[in-house]
Parts: C-alpha cells; sequence; structure tokens
C-alpha cells in the first residue's frame, strides 16, 4: 500500500511501486485530465507538479511520490479557476485540448519562478508538444496570466 497526497487529499493505493503515477492517476484515482502521450516524458501531456515542480508522470515512479504534494489539472483552480486557466479560456488556446492540461501546468510552474516572463523565457520552459500547433495563443495567455497583456491588445493581435 502506498499513501499519496494529491490535490490536497491522501489516498492509499495498492499498486506495485514502480508504477508510473500517470498510471495511479488516471487507472487508481480516476483523475482523467492528466493525459498519456508518448509514455517517454517527450511530449508533456502528462505533466503535473511535485512538490511545485512540473514532472511528467509517465515516468515518475508512484513509489517515490511517497511524503511529496502531487497537484494535478483537477487541484489546479480549487475552488474556481486559476488564473492560468482563465487566461487559456480568455485566448481560446486548445484546438483539439489533448496538450492542455500538461501545457498549462508547465505554464503554472513557469509563473511561479518567472512572474512576468519573456517571450524567450517562455520558448524555454514550454516544452510540450502540441499538434494544433497552439503556440502562438499559449504564449500570449502567459503574458495575459502574468499580466502583461490586456484582453484589447490581445484581440488586436490575435
Amino acid at each position: 500500500m502506498i499513501k499519496l497526497t494529491v490535490n490536497g487529499r491522501v489516498h492509499t493505493v495498492d499498486v506495485e511501486p514502480d508504477m508510473p503515477l500517470l498510471w495511479v492517476l488516471r487507472d487508481q484515482l480516476k483523475l482523467m485530465g492528466t493525459k498519456y502521450g508518448c509514455g517517454i516524458a517527450q511530449c508533456g501531456a502528462c505533466t503535473v507538479h511535485v512538490d511545485g515542480e512540473p514532472v511528467t508522470s509517465c515516468r515518475a515512479k508512484v513509489g517515490d511520490m511517497v511524503g511529496k504534494k502531487i497537484l494535478t489539472i483537477e487541484g489546479l483552480g480549487k475552488p474556481g479557476l486559476h488564473r492560468i486557466q482563465k487566461a487559456w479560456i480568455e485566448h481560446e488556446v486548445p484546438q483539439c485540448g489533448y496538450c492542455q492540461s500538461g501545457m498549462m501546468m508547465a505554464a503554472v510552474a513557469l509563473l511561479a519562478k518567472k512572474p512576468k516572463p519573456t517571450d524567450a523565457d517562455i520558448d524555454e520552459a514550454m516544452t510540450n508538444l502540441c499538434r494544433c500547433g497552439s503556440y502562438p495563443r499559449v504564449r500570449k495567455a502567459i503574458h495575459a496570466a502574468a499580466g502583461q497583456l490586456s484582453s484589447a491588445t490581445a484581440a488586436k493581435k490575435a
């Protein structure tokens, strides 16, 4: 039995310690917002926060998560929406939406480290892959969430 703290709640799961955190979140805890993309920690669709740091959950072993605080997209804006979620909606970032929960988790981690990121900061930190190519809107949403882009300015640039 492994005890995990996910989104502020303690869960006990009966799994092998080397099971990927992604599958525990999705299959055991039924938190479906974290997506499976590649399984080799390259695409970022499965990004969650572990003790405030972005982690690709497809490669993180659940046994290594004991005693750590895990945050998924479902817990991000409790209660209500997080400012990055609001910016994502306002700037119509998602197309298919599959990569978006991982993108938002990476963006929140970026803003925690760099509250006023430059385009270069965003490009460096946002390594998540998006098949739809929503990268320009991701950048606008991050700037908006950082308070660097007004809604009117964003509408003119869109």
